[in-house]
């Protein structure tokens, strides 16, 4: 970040582009900067003449407005980290067929609840919305690849592609299973589940009567 910094200081920001959970800054000159958030990172706009109180990673300064990242995981020069991305959940149009493919690529062995949040295979899929998707599909985190149908992998893309573009678009909703363990299924009633899943131990939230299948070593 110390590199960084005098290498940004006075170039122009020319435009913005989101890949997956990645935002690539593209500045005069061909510098690209890559900034992830990760779960704390923020990025803040705020009027030119507004205090910044905390202490930022980095700061745009325009002609009216500021922009500030806070906490940022991951703030770099790009070194073709966005190029190894699988397709954009937030594609537009999305490339499903694609995201299948990427999921068949890989050891069929695999959990479908931890092969979505590969950002190599299906790029943008945070924990949250692997919840949710899962469960608008009925599929079960804990099946394997190889039990997951291409229409069910294809469902569940598809609502995590839905669920993700109302966020953006500002459509209310609450969630149904993720971070609601041993509260009722909306649909069935039945507790809501939890269990650390893959490498990460990331939570999953699922339905064990929505949501049918193999489920966690609990042991």
């Amino acid at each position: 970040m110390k590199q960084l910094a005098p290498r940004l200081d006075g170039r122009r920001l020319e435009s913005v582009e989101a890949i997956g959970k990645n935002l690539l800054l593209h500045f005069e000159g061909g510098l690209v900067v890559r900034s992830h958030l990760r779960m704390k990172g923020r990025w803040r706009v705020f009027r030119r003449d507004a205090p910044i109180l905390g202490q930022p990673w980095l700061v745009l300064r325009g002609e009216e407005y500021v922009g500030a990242m806070f906490n940022g995981a991951v703030l770099e020069l790009d070194r073709g980290v966005a190029r190894r991305l699988g397709p954009d959940i937030l594609g537009e149009p999305p490339d499903f067929d694609a995201m299948v493919r990427h999921l068949r690529s890989v050891d069929q062995r695999r959990e479908v609840g931890d092969a979505l949040l590969d950002q190599r295979l299906v790029a943008g899929i945070g924990n949250l919305w692997k919840a949710e998707s899962l469960w608008y599909a009925r599929v079960s985190p804990w099946r394997r690849l190889g039990d997951v149908s291409d229409s069910e992998l294809r469902a569940t893309l598809e609502e995590a592609h839905r669920l993700m573009r109302g966020r953006l678009d500002g459509v209310p909703g609450t969630g149904q299973v993720y971070r609601r363990k041993g509260r009722p299924c909306p649909c069935c009633g039945t507790p809501i589940r939890s269990w650390p899943q893959g490498d990460g131990a990331r939570m999953a939230y699922w339905c064990p009567t929505c949501q049918r299948g193999e489920e966690p070593n609990t042991a």
